[in-house]
């Protein structure tokens, strides 16, 4: 207690907080809850149990460092009972050479979801030739609950390899859901979508849809990195376009509050979640169920070791288990 207390005294001139930004977004009441009393129920998502409302956003595989990021984040899901998109499965329809990579269902376990991912253009494409069973093929050989189709128009503008979408993605997806009985999850990757393209997304028979909204990686910013001087200058404008997770939750509140969007019942709030307070505000203010997604911030420890991880995820969930428990959500003005 005596360090503890000297502790105090040597820090408490550099921790002041006068001059630092107040999180607006909550009330604190430490009055009115206990430490025990933000315990996490467990509870029904995508038709399995989850622990705590975490969902591990699709990052990437193809290469031997994703081998080592995928098998640690689906054995933190298994220790901690969370779901799990994979990165774009597309190498996969070539060959299984790179199968181990994302060969996740022997570590995750079958008790927790576990999807499959493919762009919207190769979508488009197999149903054009015939070919989509293969996707079905891919779900099943990966023992997955199901499929996300990833949504990406300004990434394929501005990527030197980019395909071109000769379609609207609702149709492609629409047709899809008529010829198969995948389960499906639609998401952009890192722009969000506006209130128009939402309530297409809502109105379809899906498992869930995955915001992926502006403010977390941003895809157009990558593949502007990847291009010219004279691309980045001429296209960098588009890498700053897109909709929040605020603006497109409060879309979605708006269709469910008048009854519109009933084909999708369930969300995955990511883009721009960088800790437990924004993955806690979004939920809390969602009206249908909800969890939320990260992709960088696990990408970032889920490189080395396992420990690492389990460390941070560890710490995100006790910090999620103090908000539920002692911060209340502040009215919207």
């Amino acid at each position: 207690m005596e360090a503890r207390k000297n502790d105090h005294i040597e820090l408490a001139f550099s921790s002041q907080a006068a001059g630092a930004e107040i999180d607006r977004r909550f009330d604190y009441e430490p009055m009115t809850g206990s430490h025990r009393q933000g315990e996490i129920p467990p509870f029904t998502f995508l038709g399995k149990t989850l622990r705590v409302p975490i969902w591990v956003s699709s990052m990437t595989g193809g290469t031997a460092l994703a081998r080592t990021i995928n098998t640690n984040l689906a054995r933190a899901c298994r220790e901690f009972g969370m779901g799990m998109g994979l990165g774009s499965c597309r190498i996969l329809l070539a060959n299984d050479l790179y199968l181990p990579d994302f060969d996740m269902r022997p570590v995750i376990g079958d008790e927790l979801p576990l999807y499959a991912n493919i762009g919207i253009v190769q979508l488009e494409d197999m149903l054009f030739d015939g070919s989509w069973p293969r996707l079905v093929e891919l779900v099943e050989r990966l023992r997955a609950d199901g499929l996300i189709v990833h949504v990406n128009p300004v990434q394929e503008w501005l990527q030197m390899e980019g395909d071109v979408l000769k379609n609207p993605p609702f149709e492609t997806i629409q047709e899809f859901l008529e010829l198969s009985r995948l389960k499906l999850i639609v998401k952009e990757v890192g722009q969000g979508m506006g209130p128009v393209s939402i309530a297409r997304v809502m109105s379809l028979p899906i498992e869930a849809f995955e915001l992926a909204a502006f403010g977390g990686t941003n895809f157009a910013k990558v593949e502007l990195a990847r291009s010219t001087a004279w691309q980045r200058e001429l296209y960098g404008p588009l890498a700053m376009i897109g909709n929040t997770a605020s603006d497109m939750i409060e879309t979605i509140n708006r269709l469910v509050a008048e009854s519109k969007g009933a084909g999708c019942r369930q969300i995955i709030i990511s883009g721009g979640i960088k800790n437990f307070l924004d993955g806690y505000y979004h939920i809390s203010r969602s009206l249908l169920p909800a969890v939320f997604g990260q992709a960088s911030a696990f990408l970032a420890v889920a490189r080395g070791d396992y420990e690492d991880l389990r460390m941070y995820i560890a710490g995100q969930i006790s910090g999620l288990k103090f908000a539920r428990a002692f911060l209340k959500i502040k009215e919207q003005e």
